[in-house]
Protein backbone atom coordinates (compact mmCIF):
# COMPACT_ATOMS: atom_id res chain seq x y z
CA UNK A 1 0.00 0.00 0.00
CA UNK A 2 2.98 2.31 0.45
CA UNK A 3 4.95 1.66 -2.77
CA UNK A 4 4.84 2.48 -6.46
CA UNK A 5 6.96 0.97 -9.24
CA UNK A 6 7.93 2.47 -12.58
CA UNK A 7 10.44 1.47 -15.21
CA UNK A 8 13.62 3.37 -16.08
CA UNK A 9 15.11 1.85 -19.21
CA UNK A 10 15.58 -1.84 -18.52
CA UNK A 11 15.09 -1.80 -14.75
CA UNK A 12 12.21 -1.32 -12.35
CA UNK A 13 12.41 1.41 -9.72
CA UNK A 14 10.26 1.06 -6.62
CA UNK A 15 9.59 4.10 -4.47
CA UNK A 16 8.27 3.66 -0.95
CA UNK A 17 6.41 6.17 1.21
CA UNK A 18 9.51 6.96 3.29
CA UNK A 19 11.54 7.83 0.16
CA UNK A 20 8.75 10.04 -1.20
CA UNK A 21 8.39 11.83 2.12
CA UNK A 22 12.16 12.29 2.45
CA UNK A 23 12.39 13.71 -1.08
CA UNK A 24 9.56 16.11 -0.25
CA UNK A 25 10.97 17.17 3.11
CA UNK A 26 7.95 16.37 5.26
CA UNK A 27 5.94 19.59 5.43
CA UNK A 28 2.91 18.26 3.55
CA UNK A 29 2.66 14.52 4.28
CA UNK A 30 -1.02 14.38 3.30
CA UNK A 31 -0.18 15.75 -0.12
CA UNK A 32 2.57 13.16 -0.57
CA UNK A 33 0.01 10.44 0.14
CA UNK A 34 -2.40 11.98 -2.37
CA UNK A 35 0.27 11.91 -5.08
CA UNK A 36 1.13 8.30 -4.24
CA UNK A 37 -2.49 7.09 -4.10
CA UNK A 38 -3.42 8.86 -7.34
CA UNK A 39 -0.50 7.16 -9.14
CA UNK A 40 -1.33 3.80 -7.56
CA UNK A 41 -4.94 4.11 -8.73
CA UNK A 42 -4.14 5.27 -12.27
CA UNK A 43 -0.99 3.43 -13.35
CA UNK A 44 -2.55 -0.09 -13.53
CA UNK A 45 -5.07 1.29 -16.05
CA UNK A 46 -2.25 2.54 -18.27
CA UNK A 47 -0.11 -0.59 -18.41
CA UNK A 48 0.04 -4.19 -17.20
CA UNK A 49 3.68 -3.59 -16.35
CA UNK A 50 5.31 -0.67 -14.56
CA UNK A 51 5.08 2.30 -16.93
CA UNK A 52 8.24 3.92 -18.26
CA UNK A 53 8.63 6.89 -15.92
CA UNK A 54 9.81 9.35 -18.55
CA UNK A 55 6.86 8.56 -20.83
CA UNK A 56 4.27 9.60 -18.24
CA UNK A 57 2.63 13.00 -18.70
CA UNK A 58 0.66 14.56 -15.85
CA UNK A 59 -2.07 17.17 -15.76
CA UNK A 60 -3.42 18.11 -12.35
CA UNK A 61 -5.36 20.79 -10.55
CA UNK A 62 -3.72 19.75 -7.29
CA UNK A 63 -0.74 22.07 -6.97
CA UNK A 64 0.23 21.33 -3.38
CA UNK A 65 3.94 20.74 -2.81
CA UNK A 66 3.52 17.26 -1.29
CA UNK A 67 1.61 15.84 -4.23
CA UNK A 68 3.82 17.59 -6.76
CA UNK A 69 6.98 16.26 -5.10
CA UNK A 70 5.66 12.67 -4.91
CA UNK A 71 4.80 12.71 -8.61
CA UNK A 72 8.09 14.38 -9.55
CA UNK A 73 10.15 11.88 -7.56
CA UNK A 74 8.49 8.93 -9.28
CA UNK A 75 8.07 10.28 -12.83
CA UNK A 76 10.47 13.25 -13.18
CA UNK A 77 7.55 14.90 -15.00
CA UNK A 78 8.23 18.35 -13.56
CA UNK A 79 11.94 18.26 -14.41
CA UNK A 80 11.25 17.06 -17.96
CA UNK A 81 8.36 19.47 -18.61
CA UNK A 82 5.67 16.77 -18.62
CA UNK A 83 3.70 18.08 -15.62
CA UNK A 84 1.01 20.69 -16.24
CA UNK A 85 -0.94 22.56 -13.57
CA UNK A 86 -4.46 23.06 -14.81
CA UNK A 87 -6.54 24.60 -12.03
CA UNK A 88 -9.83 24.22 -13.94
CA UNK A 89 -9.49 20.44 -14.11
CA UNK A 90 -12.39 18.73 -12.43
CA UNK A 91 -14.88 21.56 -12.60
CA UNK A 92 -17.66 21.92 -10.08
CA UNK A 93 -17.88 18.22 -9.19
CA UNK A 94 -14.29 17.98 -7.92
CA UNK A 95 -13.45 18.16 -4.24
CA UNK A 96 -11.74 21.51 -3.68
CA UNK A 97 -8.39 21.46 -1.89
CA UNK A 98 -6.61 24.50 -0.49
CA UNK A 99 -4.29 24.28 -3.53
CA UNK A 100 -6.66 23.14 -6.29
CA UNK A 101 -8.81 20.05 -6.73
CA UNK A 102 -7.91 16.47 -5.92
CA UNK A 103 -7.82 15.38 -9.54
CA UNK A 104 -5.00 13.99 -11.64
CA UNK A 105 -4.66 12.84 -15.25
CA UNK A 106 -1.80 10.58 -16.20
CA UNK A 107 -1.08 9.90 -19.88
CA UNK A 108 1.15 7.05 -20.98
CA UNK A 109 1.65 6.01 -24.60
CA UNK A 110 -1.71 7.27 -25.83
CA UNK A 111 -3.83 6.25 -22.84
CA UNK A 112 -5.05 8.72 -20.22
CA UNK A 113 -6.24 7.68 -16.77
CA UNK A 114 -7.98 10.14 -14.50
CA UNK A 115 -7.84 9.78 -10.71
CA UNK A 116 -10.40 11.71 -8.65
CA UNK A 117 -10.65 11.74 -4.86
CA UNK A 118 -13.49 9.71 -3.38
CA UNK A 119 -15.87 11.28 -0.83
CA UNK A 120 -14.96 11.40 2.86
CA UNK A 121 -11.20 11.04 2.35
CA UNK A 122 -10.49 14.70 3.07
CA UNK A 123 -11.92 16.10 6.27
CA UNK A 124 -13.95 19.34 6.01
CA UNK A 125 -12.01 20.89 8.90
CA UNK A 126 -8.77 20.36 6.97
CA UNK A 127 -10.21 22.07 3.90
CA UNK A 128 -11.54 24.99 5.93
CA UNK A 129 -8.36 25.53 7.90
CA UNK A 130 -6.11 25.04 4.87
CA UNK A 131 -8.05 27.66 2.92
CA UNK A 132 -8.00 30.21 5.75
CA UNK A 133 -5.87 33.20 4.77
CA UNK A 134 -4.65 34.37 8.18
CA UNK A 135 -4.17 31.57 10.70
CA UNK A 136 -3.07 31.87 14.29
CA UNK A 137 -0.12 29.83 15.55
CA UNK A 138 -2.60 27.48 17.22
CA UNK A 139 -4.43 27.06 13.90
CA UNK A 140 -1.14 26.38 12.10
CA UNK A 141 -0.36 23.69 14.68
CA UNK A 142 -3.82 22.20 14.20
CA UNK A 143 -3.36 22.22 10.42
CA UNK A 144 -0.04 20.36 10.77
CA UNK A 145 -1.79 17.78 12.94
CA UNK A 146 -4.56 17.40 10.34
CA UNK A 147 -1.97 16.92 7.56
CA UNK A 148 -0.28 14.17 9.56
CA UNK A 149 -3.63 12.61 10.47
CA UNK A 150 -4.64 12.51 6.81
CA UNK A 151 -1.38 10.84 5.81
CA UNK A 152 -1.64 8.25 8.59
CA UNK A 153 -5.28 7.51 7.73
CA UNK A 154 -4.95 7.29 3.93
CA UNK A 155 -1.54 5.59 3.57
CA UNK A 156 -2.67 2.09 4.66
CA UNK A 157 -5.81 2.25 2.51
CA UNK A 158 -5.93 0.62 -0.94
CA UNK A 159 -5.63 3.27 -3.65
CA UNK A 160 -9.10 2.35 -4.96
CA UNK A 161 -10.56 3.40 -1.60
CA UNK A 162 -8.96 6.84 -1.87
CA UNK A 163 -9.18 7.64 -5.60
CA UNK A 164 -11.59 6.57 -8.32
CA UNK A 165 -9.62 5.98 -11.50
CA UNK A 166 -10.93 5.57 -15.03
CA UNK A 167 -9.59 5.61 -18.55
CA UNK A 168 -10.63 8.61 -20.61
CA UNK A 169 -11.60 8.35 -24.27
Amino acid sequence: MDKITVREGDRDLTFCWEALLAYHGGGFPGGVVHGLKAMQAAFPLLSNEPPERRDIHVVTAFTGPGGRDAIEHVTRALTDGRLTDYRSLGGAHANEAPTGTYQFRFTFRGLTAEATILPNNVRPEFLALGAKAHRTRQEDDELQMLKSEMAARLLPMPAESVYAARLLD
